[in-house]
């Protein structure tokens, strides 16, 4: 009897013990953790692609295409902001004739007027948010030390234009030699260079007011021009007789022509940041040559594609991103053994480079 008591006390107890488990609501799962947020760019690199009206956007890290932006029609130069916020873009309605083309055969071409511009794209949104207007034709341009203006070369006209960004008002318009195209202002921000191609020159202009300070001519078909950091030299590219024009930048004199190699069709210049070091996109010769600057001579040049033309180094000098027109692509140069370390697809027909720090890096 005793145990038969026992028995049954027991069963009581594990039918209390189950039935307590089975009323408790089960502990849920515990939560997966949430996905780290993706690191911001610490530097990213612009394309313009002529033919497909875009602005690609490359991450530096990864040497891929992050993002492609619509800009509208026939983007071509390109700069940002001083604080890295903004990519402005120049567009043009002018017909495209490239080289082969006669230009009486160009001048028959019809062009649209309301496409010319300077697209203004933010860079963290990455969209277009406004165009102003940047004189007939622009091409190449650059950007006050302040950011409040664009200096702009207006190809077809034969002038620059001076831009209030604010306001979207073009201040100063200045006859500046036919088929203007390279433009760049010094770096203590008082003096902009602009490049004349029909008229073999510079013009010196100053910043604040559009005043020509000084006209000099260089070599044929002049493309482009770059200041060292401390603005004392400029060097200014010469498509047609493949060299490099040295300028004291404070005389506004050519003081010596660095020679390039043979076949060397001068286009888009970068220095690095250390000043010791030129890069010269050499078109049609399909390279890209370094020069010392120190000896002024070229030490080597290296292979990168078909009639290279924008091309711009990163904040550490150890690389470049050189456009690659015809073959639809940037190749990635390692300027510590000048050897091409990748190529990026990007739109049809890159233009320029331009690179910057990336949204939320500063």
């Amino acid at each position: 009897m005793i145990l038969e008591l026992h028995v049954r006390l027991m069963l009581v107890l594990v039918g209390a013990t189950v039935a307590g488990v089975a009323c408790r609501a089960p502990e849920p799962p515990p939560s997966p953790a949430a996905p780290a947020a993706p690191a911001p760019e610490r530097e990213l690199a612009y394309v313009t692609n002529e033919d497909s009206g875009t602005l690609s956007v490359v991450s530096t890290a990864h040497d891929r295409v992050v993002a492609e932006i619509p800009v509208g029609r026939r983007p071509r130069g390109l700069k940002l902001s001083p604080d890295g916020r903004t990519v402005y873009v120049a567009l043009s309605g002018s017909p495209k004739c490239p080289p082969s083309m006669p230009d009486a055969e160009c001048a028959k071409l019809k062009g649209d007027k309301s496409h010319d511009g300077i697209a203004i794209v933010d860079v963290a949104a990455r969209r277009l948010t406004r165009v102003l207007p940047g004189g007939s034709d622009p091409e190449q341009f650059d950007v006050s030390a302040d950011g409040s203006r664009l200096y702009v070369s207006n190809e077809d006209a034969g002038v620059a234009s001076i831009v209030d960004v604010a306001s979207g008002r073009i201040l100063h318009t200045i006859d500046v030699g036919g088929e203007p195209e390279g433009v760049r202002r010094s770096p203590d921000g008082r003096l902009v260079y602009v490049t004349s191609e029909a008229d073999r020159q510079v013009t010196a202009l100053e910043a604040a007011t559009g005043r020509v300070l000084a006209t000099f001519k260089v070599g044929a078909r002049p493309r482009d021009a770059i200041f060292t950091p401390d603005g004392a030299r400029a060097y200014v590219s010469s498509e047609l007789e493949g060299i490099v024009a040295e300028v004291d930048a404070k005389k506004h004199v050519v003081t010596g022509k660095i020679a390039l190699p043979a076949g060397s069709r001068s286009m888009g210049l970068a220095v690095s940041p250390d000043g010791a070091r030129l890069y010269v996109s050499n078109g049609r010769a399909q390279t890209v040559s370094l020069v010392d600057l120190a000896t002024r001579q070229v030490v080597r040049s290296v292979e990168v594609g078909i009639r290279p033309w924008g091309i711009a180094v990163t904040a550490d000098g150890s690389r470049l991103y050189v456009a690659n027109g015809p073959s639809n692509d940037v190749a990635v140069v390692d300027t510590g053994t000048l050897t091409v370390k990748a190529r990026i697809k990007v739109g049809e027909s890159p233009w320029g480079v331009a690179i910057g720090p990336g949204p939320g890096t500063r």
